[in-house]
């Protein structure tokens, strides 16, 4: 358990973000690997306290053209709550400081300050209708520590569907395995039900990309 005269909160992700490895390059600095993007890291380079699984009740579906994974997609949840949608998530005790930090290079490293305390009021909070992952969700507590994770502004049926690189994707794979322990043919049956997976991927392609 971490000092609780330390402000932490839980970070939690769903994407590629699920590799430990990748979401250390938020902390400490780096290039994720099959990314191009280099990340500047937190200001604070503690490596997070603890970290967990997390069933996240929000869609799970890729959208948007990232540079630093070959102009393809990358995952967002969905605005709308749904008890019966599952999405597999981790999540990373970290401080309220480098929880910021992450936000920011989630966004291109614009800085946009927020209120912890008015997101848990509101449940969401909009930093910035432009940036892909701006709108941070509060999705309740663990430990007493509130546990918080961001999406795209835009709801999820005005987005485009675009597939995830092979790069980005064996990322998530990695995390899946990483966090859960899944088999190759229960991380397939996840991932195929995906918008943005479900029309550009077959379940013998996802097992071929596993198995890699």
């Amino acid at each position: 358990m971490a000092n609780k005269s330390e402000s932490y909160v839980w970070y939690a992700c769903y994407g590629s973000n699920l590799s430990q490895k990748r979401f250390l390059c938020y902390i400490i600095g780096g290039t994720p690997d099959g990314s191009t993007k280099y990340n500047i890291g937190s200001k604070d380079k503690t490596l997070p306290k603890a970290d967990e699984q997390i069933i996240i009740n929000y869609p799970l579906y890729f959208a948007k053209r990232a540079k630093g994974w070959g102009n393809l997609g990358v995952a967002f949840i969905g605005l709308e709550k749904d008890t019966q949608n599952t999405t597999y998530g981790r999540i990373y005790l970290i401080t309220e400081m480098q929880f910021r930090d992450v936000v920011n290079q989630e966004n291109g490293n614009l800085d946009l300050p927020f209120n912890i305390n008015q997101v848990i009021k509101q449940n969401s909070y909009l930093l910035n209708s432009d940036s892909w992952y701006s709108n941070v969700l509060y999705l309740g507590l663990k430990n007493d520590y509130p546990i918080f994770t961001f999406t795209s502004p835009k709801d999820m049926s005005l987005d485009n569907f675009i597939p995830p690189s092979h790069e980005y994707l064996s990322v998530i794979i990695a995390g899946l395995k990483e966090t859960y322990g899944f088999t190759d043919k229960e991380i397939a049956n996840y991932l195929i039900t995906k918008p943005g997976i479900t029309d550009n991927f077959t379940l013998d392609e996802l097992i071929n990309l596993i198995n890699k």
